[in-house]
């Protein structure tokens, strides 16, 4: 069967587990996270920082950009969009590309990508330039977006997975939050050039790292398998039970995005400056809150579990949006005029740190559980595409809903964010502490009695 470890390996497992070996389910459960094992995560993740810095740039660029370039809202929509196309294009091709050549080289494949983009950006005249550029951009994001969390979660044990996946979306919210920060005292040109900078340390540390074992194991290299798992696990550890182990996401990907997150992040100084307050100071609150609750949890990952960090997260969600619905509501009907500012301000911040908390990156640690190895690429390519598909439709259609009704939109966003903590109640399974083919057994009784 394709994926499985050579006959040996398989034989030395059924004698640990009958009796033969020492400790041998604490083995399985009890890895720690050895020096190989925290660089190739960080490596990954610096992928990450370039997905979150390619979020960010369209907020704090837009006034820059349009009176530069002379460019309508019409097209600044466009251009703040069709990133999001580019990822569907990335994210439809991401699993096969991760599966042909691996985790590492789908990696450096899509720094090559988005540092071009990011030069067309730079040195942009007209606005097809940038269009290109950032459909180059998302391009690479929607491969980053599939391979960085399937990486992380093949590479790391099952007691840590949960927080190690989870640094994927704290290094999105740090790029983000960098990007606001930055992109208020520097030119759309300089911010673009400095958006290379994480895709070339990426570049270099991919020759450091070791590829994903699960991947080796799947194209039958046994043997690079186990010195992959080796080097992660450490050359003191015993790896053969876990080498011989190593053989929903779309309704969760969907409300992620119909939740309203990516019209927030794309555009969150209109929002504030349309609520009445400073477009600066909320996108500094929003980096206050941002970090620390990503942070958060990343923490809490592994302690509380995934459905009620989710569940509480995706109820964050629709508070926030529904007081920033209330603010606009109060600011329609001429009433409570000093209020509604701060009320928009206290619901984005709110809407903000609770999707940092469970919604922006435990879904990608669920994807990347759930599915088998042999139809990890192909699945995972449809759920990262479903979610690149519904962040084009809400970037896009944003600014247009938002001239629609301010107030009618965010409450658009708080009842599906209350969809979601249903949803999650219902469907979504609980994967903490459970190793990848204990999940995929679960799911798939038939194949477990096998």
């Amino acid at each position: 069967m394709e994926g499985e470890i050579s006959s040996p390996l398989l034989l030395k497992e059924r004698t640990q587990i009958h009796g033969g070996g020492s400790g041998g389910e604490e083995q399985r459960g009890g890895s720690s996270a050895t020096t190989m094992v925290v660089l190739s995560t960080l490596v990954a993740v610096s992928g990450s920082y370039v997905f979150g810095s390619a979020i960010g740039y369209s907020s704090p660029t837009q006034s820059g950009i349009m009176e530069d370039l002379g460019l309508s809202v019409a097209e600044y929509s466009l251009f703040g969009s069709i990133l999001t196309i580019g990822a569907m294009i990335g994210a439809v091709m991401s699993g096969r590309i991760a599966d042909y050549i691996g985790r590492r080289g789908t990696m450096g494949f899509s720094e090559i990508i988005c540092i071009i983009g990011w030069m067309l950006i730079t040195f942009s005249k007209a606005s097809w330039w940038l269009d290109v550029g950032r459909l180059l951009v998302g391009y690479g994001m929607g491969l980053l977006s599939y391979v960085i969390p399937i990486y992380i979660a093949e590479i790391t044990p099952k007691n840590l997975r949960g927080g190690f996946t989870t640094v994927h979306q704290l290094m999105i919210c740090c790029g983000v939050s960098i990007t606001y920060l930055i992109g208020a005292f520097m030119s759309w040109r300089s911010l673009a050039l400095i958006g290379t900078i994480p895709c070339i340390v990426q570049i270099v540390g991919l020759f450091f790292i070791p590829e994903s074992p699960r991947w080796l194991a799947k194209i039958g290299q046994g043997k690079e398998c186990e010195v992959a798992l080796q080097c992660l696990r450490g050359h003191n550890a015993d790896i053969s039970d876990e080498a011989a182990e190593i053989r929903v996401g779309v309704g969760l990907m969907v409300l992620q995005q119909f939740g309203g997150v990516n019209g927030i992040a794309f555009y969150a100084s209109s929002i504030f400056i349309s609520a009445g307050f400073s477009g600066s100071i909320g996108m500094i609150a929003m980096v206050v809150v941002q970090i620390p609750m990503t942070a958060l949890g990343v923490v809490l990952m592994d302690i509380s579990g995934r459905r009620p960090l989710l569940m509480v997260s995706a109820a964050g969600t629709c508070l926030g949006c529904f007081l920033a619905a209330l603010s606009f509501l109060l600011q329609y009907l001429n009433k409570s005029v000093a209020v509604s500012p701060f009320l928009a301000l206290f619901g984005v911040l709110i809407y903000t740190g609770s999707f940092s908390l469970g919604m922006g990156g435990i879904p990608w640690v669920i994807m990347s559980e759930v599915f088998p190895i042999n139809t990890k690429g192909s699945a995972g390519s449809l759920v990262t595409l479903v979610s690149w598909l519904g962040s084009w439709i809400i970037s896009y259609a944003f600014n247009f809903l938002m001239d629609w009704s301010s107030a009618g939109t965010f409450f658009i966003f708080s009842c599906i964010c209350g969809l979601t903590v249903l949803f999650v109640a219902k469907l979504v399974p609980e994967t903490k502490g459970r190793t990848l083919e204990e999940i995929q057994a679960s799911m798939n009784p038939l194949s477990a009695k096998r």
